[in-house]
């Protein structure tokens, strides 16, 4: 490293351990450094025993290990009375902490609370709107016949030639029309729905169908006609 880095680097440090104000071994100023400033270990350890070499910073051994930390002689004296203050302010703002955690976790349980009763009530609503089991199984009966014949209409109008009338074949596209409107009518009530719960839902819109036993046109791979 050239000496304009090292001059860099050792200046960073001693700036750093001012700052800081705290002991740090060569190893946790090359871990808090490295990523932000580049520095080497190497150049880390080098920088630190001639800051203290220089007696710009202190030096402690401690068995195999050196601990770092800035001169205390720059600094003002603190009072016992000032210390007693800033413990009571510390006192202070941790019980400030700790009210505003407590409050963050009771709106979060509030907020979990209200969704599900807000989930609960649409499924109680869909379920009492619903058709009883006797109900589906007289309508799919209805639409099987129903269905049986259209299957039988359109046969005939296969095998037939000019066998719809102008009117006819007007009424028919009148009626798919107006099915496809009210197709994606209900779609778009759906998908309003759905929105409006997913703002306040948790999860994601997948997990959200999947939960109440949604099946979408696209799920079934159907989409919707053009007009």
């Amino acid at each position: 490293m050239s000496k304009s880095k090292d001059a860099t680097g050792v200046s960073i440090i001693l700036n750093y351990l001012n700052e800081k104000n705290r002991p740090y071994s060569a190893q946790d100023v090359f871990g808090n450094l490295q990523k932000q400033h580049g520095l080497g270990k190497t150049a880390v350890v080098k920088a630190m025993e001639t800051l203290a070499q220089q007696g710009k910073i202190k030096e402690k051994v401690y068995g195999k290990q050196k601990i770092y930390f800035a001169d205390q002689s720059q600094f003002a004296d603190v009072s016992d009375a000032e210390l007693k203050n800033m413990d009571s302010q510390i006192s202070e703002l941790n019980s400030q902490v700790q009210s505003v955690q407590q409050n963050c976790r009771q709106l979060e349980t509030d907020t979990d609370s209200s969704f599900t009763h807000c989930l609960v009530a649409t499924e109680l609503k869909e379920l009492t709107s619903s058709l009883t089991t006797e109900e589906m199984v007289s309508e799919i009966e209805e639409l099987k016949k129903e269905c049986e014949g259209y299957k039988q209409r359109l046969e005939k109008i296969t095998l037939a030639t000019n066998h719809i009338t102008p009117q006819e074949k007007e009424k028919v596209y009148k009626e798919r029309n107006r099915y496809i409107k009210e197709w994606k009518k209900r779609k778009r009530l759906a998908t309003d729905m759905m929105d409006a719960i997913l703002e306040g839902y948790p999860k994601s819109k997948k997990q959200f169908l999947e939960e109440v036993g949604v099946e979408t046109d696209e799920d079934c791979k159907v989409t919707v006609p053009s007009i």
